[in-house]
């Protein structure tokens, strides 16, 4: 069957704005009618009437603002014809749970976790107890929301089915790469926002850890807030690693990279981690959010937050050839089990036709 569904975005990092475009593209390709209700600078930046959906902007900002109130009235009026509205993110699941008609099947999927601070947690576990009431289901990209969700009360948490981001190639020869950074006997890439939740504190201390005898290079591509208190550590302590900033040649840094290392304290569905196994790299990565639901067995996981045992993983990677040819295998093969757009759109309409035909709601009601 097809029907009628509204997608509803705020203002969303680059996995969950890509991942609505994927439903949008996949679901119009299917027969359905899709309507999407976003600020305006999401829809420019991931054009969803280009695709084939009918657009509404709205505003939906991190936080709550006076101009909530004229969103949830305008999501109202979005969703007269909808069957089924499917919001992506906490803050518009939390909009549209307030302002839907109750005779509405809501979808919500979360794609992140509590943000630090006092004030920013109680507000966010505010907006987890208004979904958890009203949404039929809640879809999430990690286990620990999955759990979080049922605690809250919530009637049907499943996993979020995200496709994987596609592979790019690179376009440099890795030697040439290699070289501009030494050519070190291990390149260790990280590809992270420099900010707390990505957990370079972790990173570094794990390099300094690392015997300084080996000859390990730990590569960061991105930027961020946190960038000038890294670099001067680094500095300060002549630490093996190399801040690179924003790059557009990440598939060149990978392919010149021996190993992919996240230290991150949280992550949904990584999407450079997705790459990194499309490239065939082996992995080191902290067990945190749903980076484990991504490698699928693939690679070494240690605990957020140890660097000691994020040490010891990058020197056994660096010790053992044949670890490194057999995490290199597991990563191709894990790749090659990657959800894609067919199947999250698959897994979506599943759900949808749940809701529509009222099973859904039975079984929960």
């Amino acid at each position: 069957m097809s029907g009628r569904v509204l997608q509803v975005v705020g203002l969303v990092a680059g996995g969950a704005g890509r991942h609505v475009h994927e439903l949008v593209v996949g679901l119009v390709g299917a027969g359905w009618r899709v309507g999407v209700a976003c600020p305006a600078p999401v829809e420019q930046q991931y054009a969803f009437a280009d695709a084939g959906a009918d657009v509404t902007e709205v505003e939906i900002a991190d936080r709550p603002q006076p101009a909530d109130l004229r969103t949830v009235r305008r999501l109202r009026a979005a969703a007269a014809e909808a069957q089924v509205v499917h919001a992506h993110g906490l803050r518009a699941g939390a909009l549209v749970c307030l302002g839907v008609r109750r005779d509405v099947p809501v979808v919500v999927t979360l794609h992140n976790a509590a943000p630090a601070g006092r004030l920013s947690a109680r507000l966010f576990g505010l907006l987890t107890r208004v979904v958890a009431r009203r949404a039929d289901v809640v879809l999430a990209v990690s286990p620990d929301l999955e759990r979080l969700m049922r605690a809250r009360g919530a009637r049907d948490v499943r996993p979020a089915v995200v496709a994987a981001a596609p592979g790019r190639r690179a376009g440099r020869l890795a030697e040439d790469v290699r070289r501009e950074l030494g050519d070190p006997a291990l390149l260790a890439l990280t590809v992270a926002r420099l900010a707390e939740q990505k957990g370079l504190d972790t990173l570094l201390d794990a390099a300094a850890a690392v015997d300084p005898e080996l000859d390990v290079l730990l590569a960061v591509a991105g930027d961020g807030p946190l960038r000038d208190r890294l670099q001067e550590r680094v500095g300060a302590e002549g630490l093996p690693v190399v801040l690179l900033g924003r790059r557009d040649d990440v598939p060149d840094l990978m392919a010149a990279a021996d190993l992919a290392v996240s230290a991150a304290r949280w992550e949904g569905q990584p999407v450079w981690l997705q790459e990194a196994l499309q490239a065939g790299l082996p992995v080191v990565a902290s067990d945190a959010g749903g980076t484990a639901q991504v490698l699928g067995g693939a690679g070494l996981l240690v605990p957020p937050g140890d660097a000691t045992a994020l040490a010891a993983a990058i020197t056994r990677v660096y010790g053992d050839d044949e670890l490194r040819r057999s995490l290199a295998a597991q990563a191709v093969s894990r790749a090659e089990r990657l959800p894609d757009r067919d199947a999250a759109v698959a897994a979506a309409v599943e759900v949808y036709e749940s809701l529509v035909r009222g099973t859904a709601r039975d079984d929960v009601h």
